[in-house]
């Protein structure tokens, strides 16, 4: 029962360490606004950053990959 216990508390500290703020953006939101781009055919990667942004790997409809960091608390890009 211990076992189980401590086994659940890690798993869900350790995905809250990869979740967007609580103020942010949902990462489908801002994929849909990606995906609103008439350029973009698909979204292929979206990672979370540690430094607090969603890397994001779209393919254009020219074929060229695309990628992006956006910060979840304004939806807008990071440099």
């Amino acid at each position: 029962m211990r076992l189980v216990l401590a086994s659940a508390i890690l798993l869900t500290s350790s995905f809250a360490a990869f979740a967007a703020p609580p103020e942010g953006q949902k990462l489908s939101e801002i994929i849909a606004k990606i995906e609103q781009n008439a350029e973009v055919q698909y979204v292929d990667e979206a990672d979370w950053s540690r430094r607090g942004y969603y890397k994001i790997e779209y393919v254009r409809k020219d074929g060229a990959k695309v990628k992006v960091r956006i910060d979840p608390r304004t939806g807008s890009m990071v440099r």
